[in-house]
Formats: structure tokens, sequence, C-alpha cells
């Protein structure tokens, strides 16, 4: 048992993340990009992603509080995407599902 309570912290809570770096790390190394993997790869792919989820949902309630909407519906996120000059750019081969689960 090493220290005391409260020690055993994830990597995602030490790094501040919501998104789990020991699954980016399952997945780069699933992928088997590279033959060798440093500690901090999964833990700055996790941030990226990260990242770019919390400003592609900015941008979509923007877009809905513009709208009146009080949802983020896929076609709020879509016109997100495709008005900001960046992002339409890195998504330019992305579809973004119109199929919207039904609500209860």
């Amino acid at each position: 048992f090493s220290g005391g309570r409260g020690s055993c912290r994830s990597r995602s809570a030490r790094a501040g993340l919501a998104f789990s770096v020991c699954q980016m790390e399952r997945l780069l190394r699933a992928g088997r990009y590279a033959k060798r993997l440093g500690a901090s790869a999964p833990i700055f792919l996790a941030a990226v992603i990260q990242f770019l989820t919390a400003t592609v949902l900015g941008l979509a309630g923007d877009e809905a509080r513009h709208r009146r909407t009080a949802y983020i519906t896929p076609e709020l996120v879509d016109r997100a995407l495709h008005n900001h000059e960046l992002l339409s750019g890195l998504f330019t081969m992305t579809t973004v599902s119109q199929v919207a689960p039904a609500r209860y």
C-alpha cells in the first residue's frame, strides 16, 4: 500500500480531464500507430479531444441560443461546424448523423 488515503487517483483526474486517458492509451496501442508509445501521448490526445468537443458543443450551443431552442441537435452541430472557418476545414470529410434519438 503506497501513500495515505486518497492517493489512488486516475490519470484523467490527475490531468484534470473528463475524457479517459486509459481508453486513449488502449486505442493508441490497439491501432499500432507506432512501436513505442510515450507516457504523455494518451494524456495529450485526451486533452485535444476534450478541447475539440468543448469547442464544437460551445458553438452548437451558441447556434441553439441564436435559434431560441433548448436542445442541441445534430443539425445545429453540423451548422456550427460548417460556419466555423477552422473547424470546417478539419471536418470536411465528416458526416454528422441527422438521426436524433427519440425524446422521452
